[in-house]
């Protein structure tokens, strides 16, 4: 896995990347109570507002980690938001995408430098 400084992380699966956030960031969110997803087949750009998170303490929006096109979205989540903070990095990603240059995933951190960035 790789992780971003805000608090995304991701999986490659085949020449797909799964996205989803960190268990800080769920924990920092508190309990998510909506979850707005994109459309399959959008193509996004880095930094493009792809999710929308809303939880009891704030809502919050989750950028596109790299630039790509939405292959899947995780639809449970529509229904069960809470799934967000019962398993922030397994059942409860958030998409999935088809990157423009898989070269990028290099840019982000490991787990050890993510655990040393939220220290």
């Amino acid at each position: 896995m790789k992780f971003t400084e805000e608090h995304e992380w991701l999986r490659a699966e085949g020449d797909e990347v799964v996205v989803g956030i960190t268990t800080h960031a769920a924990e920092q969110l508190g309990d998510v109570v909506f979850v707005e997803l994109p459309e399959e087949g959008t193509v996004v750009s880095k930094d493009d507002e792809v999710v929308v998170i809303e939880s009891v303490k704030a809502a919050s929006d989750i950028l596109a980690p790299l630039d790509g096109e939405i292959t899947e979205v995780n639809s449970t989540l529509a229904d069960d938001p809470g799934k967000v903070n019962e398993d922030p990095q397994g059942e409860a990603w958030f998409f999935k995408m088809k990157l423009s240059d898989p070269s990028q995933m290099d840019d982000f951190m490991d787990e050890a430098a993510y655990q040393k960035f939220i220290g």
